[in-house]
């Protein structure tokens, strides 16, 4: 027969093993609920007021586009005046994708 101490040792093992994966479900939660969207899904680039930029399809947010090397550069902003302004002095102002012409044909 098993002794009364033996019995509530074993109990508070599989309580504690519960206790990791608690405290991970919390911290991915507290994680994405300070961060926020993660601009996994960006669209393809658009070009307007000289700049060509992308928009994250889940939030809105924008990013400027360099289309030399098809990079997205810069801060994350929601308008393109701001973003324009928070964007490095050195980058490039990329060719936009509404002044490029097609072939005839």
């Amino acid at each position: 027969m098993a002794k009364p101490t033996e019995h509530k040792a074993s109990k508070n093992l599989k309580r504690s093993r519960w206790w990791p994966a608690v405290a991970t479900s919390l911290a991915g939660a507290a994680v994405v609920a300070f961060r926020g969207c993660w601009h996994r899904k960006m669209s393809w680039p658009i070009g307007m007021q000289g700049y060509s930029y992308q928009v994250c399809l889940s939030c809105g947010v924008k990013r400027l586009f360099d289309e030399a090397t098809f990079s997205a550069y810069g801060p994350f902003r929601y308008d393109l005046e701001q973003l324009v302004k928070a964007s490095p002095p050195d980058a490039a102002k990329s060719r936009s994708i509404a002044g490029v012409r097609r072939p005839a044909g």
